[in-house]
C-alpha cells in the first residue's frame, strides 16, 4: 500500500531538491555588492519614517473583511448562474434569500457607519 505513495514522495524530493539547488546557485553565482540603499527597508520609494510594527486602524480590517464577504458572494453566484436552468424555481428562491441576507447585512453595515473612512 505504501508503494502507491512512492511517486508522490519522489516528486516531493525532486521538487525540494530543485528549489534548494536554485537557492544555492543563486547565492553562489549572484552578485554580492550590498550598499546602504540596497540594505535599507523599502517603503514606496521613501525612507521609513515610522516603526514597522505600528497599529492599524480597526476600520482597515473591517473594510478588508467586508471585501472578502462580498467577494465570496460572487464566488457563489457564478456557479449558481451556470446551473440556473436545472435548479428551477427552488434555486431562484434560495439565491434570492441568500442575496437578501447579504443586502440586509450591507444596509446594516452602511447604517452603522462602518463604510465611512474619516
Amino acid at each position: 500500500m505504501l508503494a502507491e505513495y512512492l511517486p508522490t514522495l519522489l516528486f516531493l524530493i525532486v521538487a525540494g531538491g530543485i528549489g534548494v539547488a536554485l537557492l544555492v546557485v543563486g547565492r553562489l553565482l549572484g552578485p554580492q555588492r550590498p550598499s546602504v540603499e540596497k540594505l535599507a527597508p523599502y517603503e514606496c520609494g521613501f525612507g521609513a519614517f515610522e516603526d514597522a510594527r505600528m497599529q492599524f486602524d480597526v476600520r482597515y480590517y473591517l473594510i478588508a473583511i467586508l471585501f472578502i464577504v462580498f467577494d465570496l458572494e460572487i464566488a457563489f453566484v457564478f456557479p449558481w448562474a451556470l446551473v440556473f436552468r436545472e435548479l428551477g424555481v427552488f434555486g431562484l428562491i434560495e439565491m434570492g434569500v441568500f442575496l437578501a441576507l447579504l443586502v440586509i447585512g450591507f444596509v446594516y453595515v452602511w447604517k452603522k457607519g462602518a463604510l465611512e473612512w474619516e
